[in-house]
Parts: structure tokens; C-alpha cells; sequence
């Protein structure tokens, strides 16, 4: 018998065919039982027509025997799948033959769990099943019949139909999830998962004790005992005795048949209530397993690490060496101020990162001290970060600046000591070359605009806009000197030009200074000669910026 078991269906369909082995046929039926009653009770609602139905389709198969074999005409591409749509037929021509009979009491008894039962009720789906099953592939069918109704994992799914493990998951769900859409269309909402837990849980029952061997002792002639005969006799006449007497007593059974199923459906939900509690529970159980191995796994890899440090002392004392200088490195007073502004150099480009309008193309430039120099300051408000970001714009400018110059020389040697028309003639002249945003950002201008930065020529170029006018200085330069100026301090002044003139004419002729020898001047006498609102706007972003300065210093 245990070398029976070792066969596939194949392997003894063939031996039963071919041999007349009737070992190998008893161990067919053994297998199949539970599928086939399973399948006939779900669509007879009758434990004993179940069993003549399971006993006339085994009974199909040992006279069709030969043409099913490997090799036979119409050999099926699996057993379980042939044995399922036999069991369907069987069923149907059962239902058929008895409908016009038990329509009254089926109808009542339908009405009454349709209004009691929740939508994706089993007792919903349980009728249509089979039916649904039927209209899937060959494929798919199989997926979920090997998965469901034999309970098989996976892998021996995806073994049984040559494929791997991945995919043999991949049919199950496709399959569930063509069976939902089957219900969905007869109006029976349930999800995919839902179905899923359903068909695992209510698809197969135990067929009534004794009905294999009934079966395999009806096909093969083969002696049973008297245990197992006696009771196979009792069910054959109990099924003998139900068809006789159930027209006499459908009547005065209908009433306690549909209050014992309404019991039966309560029951059901609560039972489906139970395992869904239980689901997450499974779960939680599940991870903390896992959690426990790896635990359990660290502790073992500890111990071996304990134990060879152990047999050598020398690297035992080469750790604890480098734990000891671990710890005063952490308590050394210049290592903490590196890691300080190590981070807040980290949380500037972060920041940076979060604020693209602040980069500029000539960041390209910028040293890693320039970083370092742009976190002197604290970082804790918008107007420090955008301090920071001024400082780094005007180190990548002043990186560049040099640059410039050199190719700007070369360009006036080059042509006869004249000065650029435009910036994008200076490409050849950069080595390496510069991009062409950078050069974007520059424009070239009269010297004689800047009457307090020495460029050392008739022309100068300086940068277009400043990125934020109240922190920013725009770099000016030539080919032999250079400098900066604010350009919210420039525009502010033009604006303040008319309240000059009034104070210049009030005081003599004597010019206002916005400078002293002591540093910036008190801009307070200026403030009688504002006459307009714009006026008043520039002197207040004039006394701002040189707040900026101030704080800055």
C-alpha cells in the first residue's frame, strides 16, 4: 500500500487500466472521495444522494478506464479535474430528473436563506460552486481544486502542474479572483480573499465513513470488513429508504427543515465571525515566531562570536583596545566640535536641497572650507540659513572670479587690447570650459558705473541680479581688479536721489555721507527730506541693510 501512495494518479489509472490492478483503483477512490462527495453534496444538499452520485462517477471512471489512461483517446490532462466535472454532470442530471418534484420545498427553503443571509453568505455561493468552477480553464480549475479542495501548499501545486512556486500562487489568485467576478455578476459581492477563506473552509467534507471502501468493494470485488460492509450496507439503505419515504414526508418536514437551517445559518456566521477574529491573531502569532528565530539566531551567532574570542585572547584584547579608544574619542572635546559642524554642514545642504531657488550655477566651485565657513553661524531661523546661503554664493562668486579674469586677459592679448562684445566669446579662453548658466549670470557694463572698484579698464562684468538683495553683494570685475556692491543698497540710493538733492540744498550744499571715518552714518537727518511713499520704502530698506552689516561684522 505504501508503494501506492508513492504513484501519481497517472501511475495508477495506468495500472488499473493497462493491468487490472485493483490496489491501485481502491487508492484512487482513496484519494478522491472526499473531493467528489464534497462537490456533489454542495449541489444535491443531500448527504446520500452524495454518496450514489460519488458511487456512480467512480464507477464512470472504472468503464472508462482504458480511453482515460495515458495513451487513451480522451486522457484528461489531470484526474481531479475529470473527476470534478463528472461529479458536476452526475449532479446535474440528478437535479434534473428530481426538479420538478422538490420545486415548492427548494423554492421556500431558497426564499427564506436569500432574506436571512448576508451577501457572500456561503449558503450564496455554496449552490453556484461547482458551476463556477466549471467555467474556468483547465488550468486554472486544477490551481484551485489542487489548492483549495485537496489542500495542497503551493509548491506542490505549482509541482503538480510544472510550474514554480511564484507562479503556481499567480494561477490561485487569478483563478479566485475569476470566481469572484462569476458571483459578482449573479449579484453575490464577496472579496477575493473572502472567497478564498470560504472555499478553504466549507469546500470539502469528510465523506460518511465507509463510502470509499463501498465504492472500491462495488468496483473490484474485493472483500472489506465486516465493520466497514456493514456500515456501507446501512448507508446504500438508508439512501434506498430516504427516496422512498421523502414525498410522503416533505410536507410535514419543510417547516422544521427551514427553521433548522436558519439555525444552521446563524450558526455558519458565527463560525465565519470566529475565524476572522482569529485571522489577525494568526498573524500576530506568526511574527512573533519569526521574531523569536531571529532572536534566537542572533543569540547562537553571539555565542560563537563569545566563544572564539575566547580561544584567542589576543584578539579579545585588540577589541576591548578599540572600544577603550571608541570612548575617549566620543568624550574628546575638538572630536565633538568636528562631528558639531560636520552635522550642521549636513543640515545646510539638506536645507539647500529643500530650497533650489538659493543655488546658483557657480556652486560648482565651492571648497569644503567654504562649507565649513558658511556654518559659523547659528542655524536655527530663516534669516540664518539665508545668511548661510549668502555666504556661500559669494565664496562659489569669489572661487570664480579668478577664472574670469584669466580668460578675460587672454581674450584682450588675443585681439588687440579690446574688450568682449559678449561673455559667450570668453568660452574659448576657459580651461577647463565653463558652463554656459554661468556665464548667463553675467553681463558686461561701463566701468565708469562703478566709480568705487578699480577693474582696470574702460569695461567691467558684473553679475546681473543679486539671489536675495538684502544679503547679497554682486561681484564686479575686470582684468586687473575688482570688487562687490549691494544691489539693494544701489537701487534703494537711486530712489533717495531727489531726498539728497533736498538735503544738500538745505545744509549749503554740503552732501549727505552714508559713510563716516567711525563706519556707517546715522541716517536719521536724511529722514525730514522723504517726501513719497517710495522714498520712504527705500530709506527703510537702506536703515535694514544696515542693520545687515552691522549684525554681520
Amino acid at each position: 500500500m505504501g508503494e501506492m501512495q508513492e504513484k501519481s494518479d497517472v501511475q495508477l489509472l495506468r495500472d488499473y487500466a493497462e493491468h487490472g490492478h485493483e490496489v491501485a483503483f481502491r487508492e484512487i477512490v482513496a484519494r478522491y472521495t472526499d473531493l467528489v462527495y464534497s462537490a456533489a453534496v454542495r449541489q444535491v444538499e443531500s448527504s446520500a444522494i452524495a454518496c450514489d452520485i460519488a458511487q456512480s462517477v467512480f464507477t464512470d471512471l472504472a468503464r472508462k478506464a482504458e480511453t482515460l489512461a495515458p495513451g487513451g483517446g480522451a486522457a484528461p490532462q489531470s484526474l481531479a479535474g475529470w473527476l470534478h466535472r463528472a461529479t458536476h454532470f452526475a449532479a446535474l442530471n440528478h437535479l434534473r430528473d428530481t426538479r420538478r418534484r422538490l420545486t415548492n420545498e427548494r423554492q421556500a427553503m431558497e426564499q427564506l436563506l436569500i432574506n436571512s443571509e448576508p451577501s457572500g453568505n456561503w449558503e450564496q455561493i455554496r449552490p453556484a460552486l461547482d458551476e463556477a468552477i466549471n467555467t474556468l480553464g483547465d488550468e486554472d480549475r486544477e490551481a484551485v481544486l489542487l489548492r483549495y479542495f485537496k489542500n495542497q501548499d503551493f509548491r506542490a501545486v505549482g509541482q503538480a502542474l510544472g510550474i514554480n512556486d511564484d507562479a503556481a500562487q499567480k494561477r490561485v489568485s487569478r483563478a479566485v479572483e475569476r470566481l469572484r467576478e462569476y458571483f459578482s455578476k449573479r449579484n453575490v459581492t464577496v472579496g477575493a480573499g473572502g472567497l478564498a477563506v470560504l472555499i478553504s473552509t466549507n469546500a470539502v467534507q469528510a465523506a460518511p465513513i465507509g463510502l470509499a471502501a463501498t465504492i472500491s468493494a462495488a468496483l473490484t470485488g474485493t472483500a472489506v470488513s465486516s465493520s466497514t460492509l456493514i456500515a456501507a450496507t446501512k448507508t446504500i439503505a438508508m439512501t434506498t429508504l430516504q427516496k422512498t419515504l421523502v414525498t410522503a414526508t416533505v410536507a410535514v418536514l419543510a417547516g422544521a427543515g427551514i427553521y433548522e437551517a436558519k439555525q444552521t445559518a446563524q450558526l455558519r456566521d458565527q463560525i465565519q465571525t470566529l475565524q476572522q477574529q482569529q485571522a489577525p491573531l494568526a498573524g500576530q502569532v506568526q511574527q512573533l515566531q519569526c521574531e523569536r528565530d531571529a532572536a534566537t539566531n542572533r543569540l547562537a551567532s553571539l555565542a560563537d562570536e563569545i566563544a572564539r574570542l575566547k580561544r584567542n585572547p589576543t584578539e579579545l584584547l585588540k577589541l576591548r583596545g578599540e572600544v577603550a579608544r571608541l570612548q575617549n574619542t566620543a568624550n574628546d572635546p575638538a572630536e565633538s566640535a568636528v562631528k558639531d559642524t560636520l552635522a550642521k554642514v549636513n543640515l545646510l545642504k539638506r536645507r539647500l536641497g529643500q530650497t533650489p531657488e538659493a543655488k546658483i550655477p557657480e556652486f560648482q566651485f565651492l571648497t569644503e572650507q567654504d562649507w565649513l565657513n558658511a556654518t559659523k553661524g547659528d542655524l536655527n531661523t530663516d534669516d540664518d540659513y539665508r545668511r548661510a546661503f549668502s555666504a556661500l554664493r559669494d565664496a562659489a562668486g569669489r572661487n570664480f572670479r579668478p577664472t574670469m579674469q584669466l580668460a578675460l586677459r587672454q581674450y584682450i592679448q588675443a585681439n588687440n587690447g579690446q574688450f568682449p562684445s559678449d561673455l559667450s566669446q570668453l568660452q574659448p579662453y576657459f580651461n577647463p570650459p565653463v558652463d554656459a548658466a554661468i556665464l548667463q549670470r553675467w553681463q558686461i557694463l561701463p566701468a565708469i558705473d562703478f566709480p568705487n572698484t578699480s577693474v582696470g579698464a574702460d569695461w567691467a562684468v558684473t553679475q546681473k541680479v543679486a539671489v536675495d538683495d538684502e544679503y547679497d553683494e554682486c561681484l564686479v570685475l575686470g582684468p586687473d581688479g575688482g570688487g562687490g556692491f549691494n544691489s539693494g543698497f544701489e537701487e534703494s540710493l537711486r530712489k533717495l536721489v531727489p531726498a539728497l538733492q533736498a538735503y544738500s540744498a538745505a545744509n549749503n550744499g554740503q552732501t549727505f555721507r552714508l559713510t563716516d571715518p567711525t563706519g556707517l552714518a546715522d541716517l536719521s537727518p536724511l529722514k525730514p527730506y522723504i517726501q513719497t511713499p517710495e522714498q520712504q520704502a527705500a530709506f527703510q530698506k537702506l536703515l535694514q541693510l544696515q542693520r545687515r552689516y552691522i549684525e554681520g561684522k
